[in-house]
């Protein structure tokens, strides 16, 4: 599916002009820039693979080392994501308060911002963790800011299905720092993320598909009915629930690890059926409640992760 391209209002137009841009505004602005609320949930899976590899307690100053240089990479990739969206930002209500489309940062200036993040975290990656992190890190900056925002985005519903590919790198970043390999858990884990991506932020989606709509960005609910998106969410759903389950399969995890992955995932199963069952009732005047999902996603995988770090210690 081809989307022509959107004609916006110039980029600042609802900013000022250099001259009044206060110190501390603009260093929140350089800070937005990088979208630390998502860099968060991508720490978050980060971290507890790093205990899962040691089967312990990681040395602390690699994971400090690790998370920074994930901040970095994550930030550049997001602020260079800014400067490529800043014509259909400008048009959206939930981004039109970004700092490339109010003017508080110029687009040169989030250009170099981003390049320089990347370059940096890439090189931060490779002295003082290793190598193989540093190129999942560029891989994932990469896939990021092209694959998705510049080739997927704008063109197709799958976008966020394989866009998501980027948010699911920071787990074999986790493993890699402090094993310099690979190995099945990772993988695992990462394809855990996969699934989880697409029921996470499709109801979010749901909520805001008008404004999607408005700059001709082809999100699956723009195109789809709200029973299909639903019915989509329920199948990765299962999908993901159930590989979660590998990881003990593959004797990776014990029972504390099981015991959650199954109530959090039966949980999760239980909203995605009642999204489903409300989308099927929509018509008739029901309400869809289609955040409850999405913040019950951010949970589930915030539990889950929690439970890779603490299984070590109870097997």
């Amino acid at each position: 599916m081809c989307v022509t391209a959107v004609e916006s209002r110039p980029a600042g137009v609802l900013g000022t002009s250099p001259s009044h841009r206060p110190f501390g505004a603009r260093v929140k602005a350089f800070v937005a820039l990088t979208k630390p609320r998502i860099i968060e949930l991508l720490l978050i899976t980060t971290v507890p693979v790093m205990f899962l590899a040691e089967q312990g307690v990681p040395d602390l100053w690699l994971v400090l080392i690790t998370c920074f240089g994930g901040y970095l990479s994550a930030g550049g990739a997001n602020a260079l994501n800014m400067y490529i969206d800043r014509d259909i930002d400008a048009l959206m209500h939930r981004t039109e308060q970004r700092p490339l489309v109010t003017g508080m940062v110029s687009p040169r200036e989030g250009l170099v911002f981003g390049l320089s993040l990347a370059v940096v975290s890439t090189v931060w990656f490779g002295l003082l963790v290793n190598w193989l992190s540093a190129w999942l890190s560029l891989g994932a900056l990469l896939f990021y800011v092209v694959v998705y925002t510049m080739i997927l985005k704008r063109r197709t519903s799958q976008n966020i299905v394989w866009g998501g590919i980027a948010g699911c790198m920071p787990v074999l970043i986790g493993w890699s720092a402090v094993t310099d390999s690979m190995s099945w858990a990772p993988v695992v884990l990462f394809l855990v993320m996969f699934f989880w991506t697409p029921p996470h932020y499709w109801p979010l989606s749901m909520k805001v598909k008008e404004d999607y709509a408005r700059v001709n960005v082809p999100m699956l609910p723009v195109i789809a009915s709200n029973r299909v998106v639903a019915r989509q969410i329920v199948l990765y759903s299962w999908v993901m629930v159930a590989v979660s389950l590998l990881l003990t399969v593959l004797g990776y995890t014990g029972w504390f690890y099981t015991a959650v992955a199954l109530l959090a995932g039966g949980w999760w199963l239980w909203e995605a059926h009642g999204l489903l069952n409300r989308a099927k009732t929509e018509e008739s005047g029901g309400k869809l409640k289609e955040m409850r999902l999405f913040h019950w996603s951010i949970t589930y995988v915030s539990l889950l992760f929690v439970a890779v770090a603490i299984d070590p210690f109870l097997r």
